[in-house]
């Protein structure tokens, strides 16, 4: 078997996505016109060329992840861009295990994500721009996660969030959307901020880019103090760094983005919010690793950032009534669990939850999809219910979805989150003990949102087709004639349907992973040699010399039927239970309990249906201050200093030079004589006087 994978090959699988979104783009909109959103081939043209370019990814990735498993790898410069004395700044692939699992996870999702496409976004205006949007996030991605340099992460990274600021604000007749879009952006651009500012500490102080060649210089970098404190140089970087992840991967305080991002169509909910880019936070950190072991600083501040996240953002879970806003909680406090292992050293539980917390979630948001769809785009779920009878495919996929995502028992998720929770329980980092907690509540939380959405949506009675005060719609606008659907909400009479079969299939494919990849992956990726395929590079997933969680789990897993047994006998699982229960008592035969609890404790309620304050806090502290400073820059700035000192200023002093010296100007001949007379005598005085030298 070779060692070494073919670059060609490999760079064929983040262009075919880019061909794809060129086709669509180009030729699908205004920019040539040849094909038109409106026309039939138009359509066909820009779904086939891009879900044809992510099934090409999507083989050859798999191909390359079995190469890896076989001792394949590659790690080389495909092309560069210029050379600055010793800094080269090139276009580069490192492949391991670590990249092909993303690679392979990253082009699976987004193909079920083109083909569900299909059916949901069926006549809409905007349909040929929407898949040449979803392709090139899908080519952003792969850049990302293919890299091996600072670079061209640096590219994946911004372009991954760029293209989520067209997605969300697709709709762009919306003034939710734009604010949406614009709100992604900007907390994004806090997190990236400190992302450039940790890779700028590393190219300082290592002096490359090259992600080997920065890992090579790690015992060098761990003795450098940074100037004027005497904080570890490497302690602030891996905090820069993660302040990146932060943005990227929605974690507290940046998470505020995440849930108004809902405003964005169904499907790249699925794909950005799911599997993908926030997941890139998660990756990158994983990737540092052999960093970040290098300061246990950085470790407690990400381990106490991710269980802050993963237990409170799964409050906000409860309250929620929109039915993706439910779902984008879950996927805040799900990256929270994602963040805790990484912070525990756990990085290969890290990498096995977000692996299998892409399918199911996956699964999840294209499901709401399919009731957004059934159910005439209403969102809310007060308006539901009984959805089980009318729409069986994706009811028995939400319900395997809702499953796996609590933790149950042989389902994938539970053998991802179950290792979280026990490599928290080994690690004695600060801050450690709270985490612990955090997560542990986090199963209960989890478990009633959950099935609070899922009880409410699919069994009990039908509350379809009456007025609600409360409904929300996907997809309406400030103009009707770009809405996808002018009628919004069953009318009386009418009944929810199942979804086409181009939204149905993605489902079951979703479903299939959701539940058997977790038996699976478990033992290769945590206790195997997964993370050591590929080139050696054996850094690059570093388990960690001075925190023992991977080697108490290592030593305590016996198999993953004996894993799900002993599971009977822990609290989690009765955690999870008793959510379960709850849940079902309040909602099915107890409705009226919730609505005392909520009356009982209002305070309570308006701190969680604001949110914690965050946006009040944000809009207040951030977005007025910087209007104040914007005001005070232009008024004391721009008009004040620039424009009226310098520029008028300057103005002015040359026209009050000028209106004095107009008097010295009297047009008479003898006048200007006389002052050169007077003025020669003042220059021979001056000389004979030795005030002016000679030579």
């Amino acid at each position: 078997m070779a060692t070494t994978l073919n670059p060609n090959l490999l760079l064929a699988i983040p262009l075919a996505p880019l061909v794809g979104s060129a086709i669509a783009g180009l030729f699908g909109t205004k920019f040539f016109g040849l094909f038109s959103s409106e026309s039939r081939g138009g359509r066909i043209v820009a779904h086939t060329s891009t879900i044809l370019g992510v099934a090409i990814a999507c083989v050859l990735s798999v191909m390359v992840l079995l190469d890896v498993m076989n001792g394949a790898g590659y790690n080389g410069t495909v092309y560069e861009w210029m050379a600055i004395g010793s800094l080269k700044m090139e276009v580069g692939f490192l492949v391991d295990s670590l990249t092909a699992m993303m690679m392979v996870v990253v082009t699976f999702v987004s193909l079920m994500v083109h083909i569900y496409t299909v059916g949901y976004m069926d006549g809409d205006p905007g349909y040929n721009r929407f898949f040449a949007y979803i392709s090139l996030f899908t080519f952003s991605m792969l850049m990302l996660v293919m890299s091996n340099n600072f670079l061209q992460l640096f590219f994946g990274w911004e372009a991954v969030g760029l293209v989520s600021y067209l997605l969300i604000g697709f709709w762009y007749t919306r003034p939710t959307a734009i604010f949406a879009n614009l709100k992604a952006f900007l907390v994004n651009r806090v997190g990236d901020f400190g992302f450039i500012l940790g890779i700028g500490l590393l190219l300082a102080y290592a002096g490359s880019m090259n992600y080997t060649e920065v890992f090579a210089a790690r015992d060098q970098l761990a003795t450098v103090v940074f100037p004027g404190t005497d904080w570890m140089m490497i302690t602030v970087a891996c905090i820069c760094l993660f302040i990146g992840a932060m943005g990227k991967s929605a974690q507290f305080p940046l998470h505020v983005w995440l849930p108004d991002s809902m405003e964005g169509p169904t499907p790249i909910s699925a794909l950005i919010h799911a599997a993908t880019m926030v997941t890139a936070g998660i990756f990158m950190v994983a990737r540092m690793s052999p960093l970040f072991e290098l300061s246990d600083t950085a470790l407690s501040f990400v381990l106490v950032i991710g269980a802050i996240t993963a237990l409170f953002m799964g409050f906000l879970g409860i309250i929620q009534n929109d039915i993706k806003r439910v779902v984008a909680y879950s996927t805040l406090s799900q990256l929270g669990y994602m963040t805790v292992a990484l912070g525990a050293s756990a990085y290969s539980v890290a990498v096995f939850h977000l692996m299998t917390h892409a399918f199911f979630k996956a699964l999840l948001f294209l499901g709401a999809g399919s009731v957004i769809i059934g159910m005439h785009h209403d969102q809310d779920i007060r308006n539901m219910g009984g959805l089980r009878k009318y729409m069986p495919i994706t009811w028995i996929t939400s319900l395997v979805g809702s499953l796996a995502l609590i933790g149950t028992p042989f389902f994938a998720g539970f053998y991802s989150k179950d290792s979280i929770i026990e490599a928290v329980a080994e690690s004695h980092i600060a801050g450690s003990g709270f985490a612990y907690f955090a997560v542990l509540a986090g199963v209960f939380v989890t478990a009633f949102y959950s099935f609070r959405m899922y009880f409410l949506v699919f069994h009990g009675k039908s509350r379809w087709g009456q007025n609600h005060a409360h409904q929300h719609h996907e997809g309406d606008h400030e103009d009707e004639e770009v809405s996808h659907d002018h009628h919004h909400g069953l009318s009386a009479g009418e009944t929810p349907h199942e979804s086409p079969w181009v939204v149905t299939l993605p489902l079951v494919l979703l479903a299939i992973p959701s539940v058997i990849i977790g038996a699976i992956a478990i033992e290769p990726m945590l206790f195997g040699n997964f993370f050591k395929m590929g080139v050696a590079f054996k850094d690059v997933i570093f388990v960690g010399e001075n925190h023992h969680a991977m080697a108490e789990l290592k030593e305590a897993f016996h198999g993953w039927v004996p894993m799900a047994i002993h599971s009977l006998t822990t609290p989690v699982l009765w955690l999870a239970i008793a959510g379960v229960v709850l849940s079902w008592f309040f909602y099915m035969k107890r409705p009226d309990i919730p609505e005392a609890i909520k009356n009982r404790f209002s305070g309570l309620y308006k701190l969680l249906d604001n949110k914690y304050y965050m946006d009040a806090i944000n809009q207040a502290v951030f977005a007025r201050g910087a209007r104040l400073l914007g005001t005070g820059l232009w008024k004391g700035g721009d008009q004040s200093l620039i424009d009226g000192l310098f520029v008028n200023g300057a103005a002015r002093v040359v026209a009050s030079f000028a209106s004095a010296s107009r008097y010295l100007q009297s047009g008479y001949i003898y006048h200007y004589a006389f002052a050169m007379i007077v003025g020669m005598l003042v220059l021979l005085t001056l000389t004979v006087t030795g005030v002016i030298g000679t030579k």
